[in-house]
């Protein structure tokens, strides 16, 4: 006896479509993350990264701590924060909070969840800054974390009208983009090489503004070196003692941005 044909399931064909998709995805990204740096890009040590964990308790000492002393600032700047990768604005909400109380004007970056560049992602927040200086009327100054800096960087390439000042926090603008603890995870989340990224970039060309580079020799997930640059490729450089989670929330990251804003 034949047996009835099976009747058409579009769900089905949707989930073994999407599983594929899937797979072929994890294919590409597990392939990029089977390369190996040379010797020559060499990261931080392990017990610097395992000293990233201690940042869990942050909120918590920072109850414990009496409140930064924060003076008004001479001349509010209007600011734009730009979170590292895998964190948003909120993660940069204590900064934010330290700047409106010197009396400057914090603004976000207006992308959510930074989860890598994109042409797309890039020219939106390109038009924001550009939309912020129209505003205000004055320069942006652009605070960047990791690879928020590397997104002000690339910002005031293409805008330097608009932007008065970029700092970085730990942004791995200089020697190899493998200096990093992860650089894999980077990959795993975006699908492109860390080398090649998706939108025009030469990250260790310094920018046609003021430039200053914040690096810490604590740092557990970018090298100090890669985060601090060389001459020619930033004004200034300027060493602290915080962690890579440190950078967007210490007393002293918080502190060092206020200066470079007077």
């Amino acid at each position: 006896m034949a047996s009835e044909p099976t009747a058409f399931d579009p769900r089905r064909t949707r989930l073994r479509s999407l599983g594929e998709s899937l797979r072929a995805a994890y294919a590409q990204r597990a392939g990029l993350n089977w390369y190996e740096p040379s010797k020559l890009a060499p990261k931080p040590k392990l017990r610097l990264l395992l000293g990233e964990l201690a940042h869990v308790g942050e909120p918590f000492r920072r109850r414990l701590r009496p409140p930064i002393s924060i003076a008004k600032a001479a001349h509010p700047r209007i600011v734009m924060l730009l979170p590292g990768f895998a964190s948003n604005a909120e993660k940069m909400r204590v900064m934010a909070e330290a700047l409106e109380r010197a009396g400057h004007k914090a603004k976000r970056w207006g992308l959510g969840w930074n989860l890598g560049p994109s042409e797309e992602n890039f020219a939106a927040l390109a038009q924001r800054l550009v939309e912020i200086h129209e505003r205000y009327g004055q320069p942006v100054y652009l605070v960047g974390w990791s690879l928020g800096g590397i997104f002000g960087r690339e910002l005031a390439k293409l805008h330097p009208e608009c932007v008065a000042k970029v700092v970085t926090m730990g942004s791995p603008f200089s020697q190899s983009p493998y200096a990093n603890n992860v650089w894999r995870a980077y990959q795993l989340v975006t699908g492109h090489s860390v080398a090649a990224p998706p939108v025009r970039a030469v990250l260790h060309e310094k920018p046609p503004v003021e430039t200053v580079a914040l690096w810490s020799p604590r740092d557990g997930v970018v090298a100090a070196r890669s985060a601090r640059g060389a001459p020619g490729e930033r004004d200034r450089e300027r060493a602290l003692r915080c962690t890579h989670m440190g950078f967007c929330d210490s007393p002293e990251a918080i502190l060092a941005v206020l200066d470079e804003l007077s």
